[in-house]
């Protein structure tokens, strides 16, 4: 049962619940003519509670992309400047929390808070914004989150969308989609802790991206998006 005020469960008021399932189970094949999708190790998502997913950010088309593949419903921050136009109405109903960058507000973080608290799953791009997807910087709303609602921080990591310079339109190239171990719930307090919160996020992701980029070992499970593979209501 939802609690009063609450929205669709893991998701915020005002949303619309199957409308972020549709959305969701569109996600799960609509980029497959565009990009080879590879998945690895989709069991590291829990299936319940409350979660913190951090990503890389590299190219627009992340968060859509990402976006049907936890098998869970799943909240994004999603800057501002995003909701205009059609997606002006389409993302609030999709349960999306607008962020104003570069300005001090509390709220999207007290809705994405409130998402956790009610066990849902709220996605973060630490670095605040689209850059190579090597996370130079990170900042410390997802840390100040996870430490909040108590929930673990999820590392995933993605290669493959952004365009490298210099080079012309690619056909259908290979996106690479790496789940990390998730990071014990911050505890320590204080801006030191989240500040260590934080850095050991960045770490983690670089972690991963070095993995990927590294071609090595590839153990776990591992997919093809739009195939058959397993998955959570």
């Amino acid at each position: 049962m939802n609690r009063p005020g609450a929205g669709p469960s893991g998701l915020t008021p005002g949303s619309i619940g199957w409308l972020h399932d549709l959305a969701r189970w569109l996600g799960t094949w609509i980029f497959t003519p565009f990009f080879r999708i590879r998945v690895r190790h989709q069991d590291r998502i829990p299936a319940e509670g409350p979660v913190v997913v951090v990503a890389n950010h590299s190219a627009f088309v992340d968060g859509p992309l990402l976006f049907g593949m936890f098998g869970r419903r799943v909240v994004f921050l999603v800057k501002q400047e995003m909701f205009r136009g059609p997606l002006r109405l389409l993302l609030p109903a999709l349960g999306q929390i607008p962020v104003r960058r570069e300005v001090a507000d509390r709220r999207p973080l007290t809705a994405a808070l409130d998402v956790l608290r009610g066990g849902g799953v709220v996605a973060v791009f630490p670095e605040g914004t689209r850059g190579t997807g090597e996370v130079a910087a990170a900042r410390q709303g997802a840390a100040w989150l996870a430490r909040t609602a108590s929930a673990p921080l999820l590392p995933v990591a993605v290669r493959g969308t952004r365009r490298p310079d210099g080079v012309g339109r690619r056909f259908r190239p290979t996106v690479d989609v790496l789940v990390g171990a998730a990071l014990p719930i911050p505890s320590a307090p204080g801006r030191e802790g989240l500040a260590a919160a934080t850095a050991d996020v960045a770490d983690a992701l670089r972690a991963l991206v070095r993995e990927l980029d590294g071609g090595g070992p590839r153990n776990g499970d591992s997919y093809e998006a739009g195939s058959n593979r397993p998955g959570r209501e």
